[in-house]
């Protein structure tokens, strides 16, 4: 197969003019369909809640609007967090998603690290654990098609998915407790970072309750990859959409709550030894990911809120490079 691009958007670098914002949602629209188009495997989505640089808040929206403008590429949200939804209303949803799209949509399920989001959404932080086992519970009743007790009353859900016997979906975690859970549902596990001790309590405890499933981390090396001939003068340029995103993300660090890069970033140096973006020539692009490499380049061409132009470029130059 080769090099495969996936696509990320989400959404950081808030513009405070609500029309310069409107114009880079369009955008973010138009380069999933150029995406597609240009042969790209996946549009990657996230999910946070008052985030100050704008992080995406509303992905189903999203995911929706490219699904109706798109025909084969998937649409992967990682993570939604399903604890802040309605569990029935998240059902239908998603059960919608998966129609129209032909099931190609598919999500990582999270429960978050922020307090402050539960509290926007009239949750209680404290019950995150039962909140994330009672929606798994009802998506997977729900889409059954059939009547199932819920909250101590019957419902039925219609319609029901496409994608037998239910929508694509991970549970997501850094936690022992998240593995189990993954693992006692019959359900892939997703940490966000390689983490060898939690894929073998999943794998036991899948054994353990006669389960099936598979366990599945990110690859080392996928950095969000821009193309440049001159890669010291992008760094200056686009280094403060970079520190932008990845300053709010550090500040939301948590005791106890381990994530993949909350490192503290302010310079470009810290930016280059971090390497969760690279900048790189054609020449040096085309060594990280050779003709026939099982590798993912991803783009992320709005991050921090880069200016349409220069991220359309940043886009079409990934494209025309790798691809």
């Amino acid at each position: 197969m080769g090099t495969q691009a996936a696509l990320r958007l989400n959404m950081t670098g808030l513009a405070e003019d609500p029309a310069v914002e409107a114009e880079r949602y369009r955008a973010a629209v138009d380069m999933a369909v150029y995406a597609e188009e240009r042969g790209f495997e996946t549009v990657n989505l996230e999910e946070h809640h008052c985030a100050e640089n704008g992080w995406l808040p509303a992905p189903l929206t999203l995911a929706a609007m490219i699904i109706a403008r798109t025909k084969r590429i998937r649409i992967n949200v990682g993570a939604l967090l399903v604890t802040l939804y309605d569990p029935v209303r998240l059902a239908e949803d998603i059960a919608i998603l998966d129609l129209v799209s032909g099931g190609r949509f598919s999500f990582v399920a999270g429960l978050g690290y922020r307090p402050t989001e539960y509290h926007a959404m009239g949750r209680r932080w404290e019950d995150r654990g039962r909140l994330m086992d009672e929606c798994i519970e009802t998506l997977l009743e729900a889409w059954k098609g059939e009547p199932f007790e819920y909250r101590g009353n019957t419902v039925r859900v219609t319609p029901v998915p496409l994608s037998r016997p239910h929508p694509f979906f991970l549970i997501g975690g850094m936690s022992p407790i998240a593995a189990r859970r993954a693992a006692r549902f019959g359900l892939p596990f997703h940490p966000p970072m390689e983490r060898p001790d939690l894929e073998a309590i999943y794998k036991a405890e899948l054994e353990r309750h006669g389960k099936q499933g598979f366990y599945f981390a990110p690859s080392d090396g996928n950095s969000m990859l821009v193309i440049d001939d001159d890669p010291e003068s992008a760094w200056k340029e686009l280094a403060p959409y970079f520190l932008r995103e990845l300053n709010e993300y550090s500040d939301w660090r948590l005791e106890g709550v381990p994530r993949p890069g909350e490192e503290e970033v302010r310079t470009i140096e810290d930016l280059k030894a971090q390497q969760r973006f690279a900048i790189l020539t054609p020449d040096q692009a085309k060594q990280r990911f050779p003709p026939g490499a099982q590798r993912t380049a991803v783009a992320h061409p709005l991050a921090g809120g880069i200016p349409l132009e220069r991220a359309w470029s940043i886009l079409t130059r990934f494209c025309d490079e790798l691809l």
